[in-house]
């Protein structure tokens, strides 16, 4: 490999987030290129973030050498994809490890865009303030240097062993059942923040079972002046009364107050219109960045979707996936109705991959999202909003007030799931977990080392550290408690999905 890399900054499309990361892609700039230079080669800096698509076509496009993308903190995909997509230069994408700076999280995302494309990366990442001093890290990065590629290890990937005839099945009903009546995803908006590889359209889901109808998001703001205010008034009664914590008007978000809970129960109200007035089954949400602007946030109102105990409740939870990712609608969708013909409750739960540490001798990942997780993970109560939190978004990213829909998920056996996309190919990764109970302290540790106002999903996936990081293709994952691992590895095979099992063999059969 030539010995001259380039080194660039993907950024995010918000100025403000890469002004605030400025200081440690810095300082991780210094630290790569030291490295690189023990290793006898010759780094230079691509000028500035790209903080747009178009300025990676730009900027990278033009590139022949070797590449290595620096992920510090959140970054949009297409803000590397768009500029390297149609190259075969070697590329390497490179993270830190933590909480409160993901880019992990940004390494994880785009990735998967990259992999949705047909564009081939190496990943790598450390945890050590000093990159150069991780031996691990270092001889990765000669690896790559050498070979243009890094091989880590699969042996916790692996194609699935035969389901028992139960599972199998139960899982041809539920197949007959999608057969007879397909299930449609309301689209409001299209992937948001640059996760292209959540985007899946019409020609994909129509073979397995699935379909989609778009509505312009831009509907909600309208629809919602035209909800009667005693509608919004019993659903406002209804989360206070069910046992919703609200942190209106706390320090530090002194504009957090009852009307913004209000303006988010009438965007919840007029979602439900659309939903009843297209007929969907299951629903997938842009909101960012189109309505960031405009209204409240969306997240306490897609935490509500995602609980049976919500105001107007069919019974059941209404599948909502955030910033409408299709990779996870698919698996949260099929688990739910396996789950409800194995007799368990059907929640599921929307996450994003987020951090991670060593806890009493298991990996465990912190799986935190914004708020689409519903209240069956705080309570194993479906008849309850027990539990759930609401505090306001952080107003760096949300400058219109409104809560989330947060809390700390119990802990307890679970199946976990994510469809991505392999060029036109889809794959169900399908996993075997337990949502682990940690001591305050411990807790406390993860949470405020990430944001403190979404909802906590302290998880064992059942794979190790290297092995999420290194294959796995998505920042965001569907869990459900339960053990329904055979009838979604039968039911996806029904579908026509290619299954890729994660985890260790042993734990996964």
């Amino acid at each position: 490999m030539s010995k001259p890399v380039a080194l660039f900054w993907p950024g995010d499309y918000r100025q403000k987030p890469n002004e605030v990361a400025l200081p440690l892609i810095q300082e991780t700039t210094r630290q790569m290129t030291a490295a690189l230079k023990r290793l006898g080669r010759t780094p230079y800096l691509v000028d500035g973030f790209l903080s747009k698509p178009n300025e990676a076509i730009d900027k990278l496009g033009r590139i022949d050498d070797p590449m290595i993308g620096l992920f510090v903190h959140w970054v949009y995909g297409p803000h590397t994809v768009d500029g390297v997509v149609g190259k075969d230069n070697p590329l390497l994408l490179a993270s830190n490890f933590q909480g409160t700076f993901p880019g992990l999280v940004g390494l994880l995302n785009t990735a998967a865009c990259l992999e949705s494309v047909g564009r081939q990366a190496s990943r790598l990442w450390t945890e050590a303030p000093d990159w150069s001093t991780d031996e691990w890290f270092m001889e990765r990065l000669d690896q790559w240097c050498t070979n243009g590629v890094i091989d880590h290890p699969q042996d916790e990937l692996f194609e699935p062993a035969e389901v028992d005839p139960q599972a199998r099945q139960l899982a041809a009903q539920v197949a007959q059942e999608i057969r007879d009546r397909r299930i449609l995803v309301l689209m409001l908006g299209d992937t948001s923040m640059g996760m292209v590889n959540g985007y899946f359209g019409h020609r994909v889901l129509n073979r397995h079972g699935f379909t989609e109808h778009k509505v312009d998001q831009a509907w909600l703001p309208a629809r919602m002046k035209d909800i009667d205010p005693a509608r919004v008034e019993d659903a406002f009664r209804f989360v206070q009364e069910r046992g919703v914590t609200f942190h209106w008007r706390e320090e530090g978000a002194e504009d957090f107050t009852e009307d913004s809970t209000r303006e988010q129960l009438a965007m919840y109200c007029a979602v439900l219109d659309l939903i009843d007035e297209f007929g969907a089954d299951c629903l997938g949400w842009q909101y960012q960045l189109g309505l960031i602007p405009v209204t409240a946030p969306s997240d306490f109102c897609e935490g509500l979707l995602n609980s049976a105990c919500r105001p107007e409740s069919t019974g059941t939870p209404f599948i909502t996936a955030t910033e409408a990712d299709q990779g996870n609608v698919i698996p949260m969708e099929m688990m739910k109705r396996l789950l409800q013909k194995k007799g368990l409750h059907e929640a599921v739960m929307f996450h994003d991959v987020r951090w991670g540490g060593e806890e009493q001798g298991r990996y465990l990942w912190v799986l935190l999202n914004s708020g689409s997780c519903g209240a069956y993970a705080f309570n194993h109560d479906p008849h309850t909003l027990e539990g759930v939190h609401s505090w306001r978004q952080p107003s760096m990213y949300f400058p219109n007030a409104g809560g989330t829909f947060a809390g700390v998920s119990r802990p307890g056996k679970m199946t976990w799931a994510r469809a991505w996309l392999s060029g036109d190919e889809v794959i169900m990764d399908i996993g075997r977990g337990e949502v682990v109970e940690l001591p305050e302290e411990r807790l406390n540790h993860y949470w405020q080392g990430t944001t403190p106002q979404w909802p906590i999903m302290m998880a064992d996936l059942g794979c190790s550290q290297q092995t999420l990081m290194a294959h796995y293709q998505s920042n965001h994952v569907a869990v459900a408690y339960g053990d329904v691992f055979g009838e979604m590895v039968a039911l996806s095979h029904e579908l026509g999905f290619k299954v890729r099992i994660v985890g260790d063999a042993q734990k996964t059969r």
